[in-house]
């Protein structure tokens, strides 16, 4: 595997972390694996080297993930404010993981512009807007479990550490490919896996743990969604599907019950775009957008136009301040320019 870091940045962080007193880890709104993942494979990292890092993400993330070894010392900033407030106000040392844009934090945004502390991206968006001393900036890696991974081997430290770094690292890069299935063609990811492997976990109830993990009225929402929710546009070999707050709320909808939807309709023969809107559940007028599509067709770029978002090649994802039906009318245009 090719280097991350020049020797020169290689320095910079292990000084940046020797002399760190109070390190904040955090990530992007609406985390998802990769992001938690990241965050506490990263924190077992520093851990393990003798510091005490404090991972705060802006909102809830998904019961599916709560697992994970140490996700009851992260703390949530949309819950407990005044402590993640002086926390931050206090760091001296700052982790910027699967996060390019201060824009995708909401309220942590402000806190920290106006920090005074290092910076360090660890991130495989596009665009990179957010000013770092250390940017690890890599669009082309499948997660960004897999750079954090990357850089502790470059630290030369990956043989002190164990099952406790191993599972959220395999974790983010399960989830963030689609278990493998895209964004995961290159040998290195493979290669990365094995050497989790020797950390005793095991990827089979990591997967279980993930996918076999949700409610009854989960799998009943996926029915009502492919049997009544689901438009096919079989000339333009697209689909979407809106989820309303009404249809969240017959199905008793918690944070995570949507994950991986998007993906089911790309089962269909010929398809190569598929798009969920989803309604906020508390805030009017924002609908939540993922994309998913196949081979070289460009979701990021759909993303990017339509839906004031972006992402990867085959999964994508953004946002619409608009209502569910104004939304609809975006995504039938977005699909009638790209896919024609």
């Amino acid at each position: 595997m090719n280097n991350l870091l020049s020797t020169t940045d290689l320095e910079k962080l292990r000084s940046f972390i020797d002399k760190a007193e109070n390190i904040v880890i955090f990530c992007h709104i609406n985390p998802d694996g990769d992001a938690i993942g990241s965050c506490l494979g990263w924190a077992e990292y520093l851990r393990t080297i003798g510091k005490s890092p404090s991972i705060i993400v802006p909102d809830q993330f998904p019961d599916f993930l709560m697992w994970m070894p140490n996700t009851e010392k992260i703390i949530r900033f949309d819950k407990h404010r005044e402590t993640a407030e002086n926390i931050m106000t206090k760091a001296d040392l700052m982790f910027c993981l699967d996060l390019n844009d201060v824009s995708r934090t909401d309220g942590l945004g402000n806190l920290i512009q106006e920090s005074k502390a290092k910076k360090v991206m660890f991130d495989h968006h596009l665009n990179p807007q957010l000013k770092c001393d250390i940017m690890i900036s890599e669009p082309e890696i499948s997660s960004t479990c897999e750079i954090v991974f990357r850089v502790v081997n470059e630290l030369g430290d990956f043989d002190k550490m164990g099952s406790h770094f191993a599972a959220p690292i395999y974790c983010g890069m399960m989830t963030d490919t689609g278990t493998f299935t895209y964004n995961s063609t290159r040998p290195e990811i493979f290669f990365i896996i094995s050497r989790l492997l020797t950390k005793n976990i095991d990827k089979d109830k990591i997967y279980r743990n993930v996918y076999n993990n949700y409610s009854e009225q989960r799998i009943r929402l996926i029915g009502y969604v492919l049997h009544e929710k689901l438009v096919v546009d079989a000339r333009h070999h697209a689909t979407f599907f809106t989820l309303t707050r009404d249809d969240l709320r017959k199905f008793n909808y918690i944070k995570g019950d949507a994950e991986g939807l998007v993906n089911m309709p790309l089962q269909i023969k010929g398809t190569k775009l598929s798009i969920s809107l989803r309604e906020d559940t508390e805030k009017d007028n924002i609908v939540w957008v993922s994309l998913r599509s196949v081979d070289d067709f460009p979701c990021n770029l759909v993303a990017k136009e339509f839906f004031n978002g972006g992402g990867h090649l085959n999964a994508s994802g953004g946002r619409l301040n608009c209502s569910i039906d104004e939304a609809v009318r975006i995504t039938k245009k977005a699909i009638e320019k790209f896919c024609s």
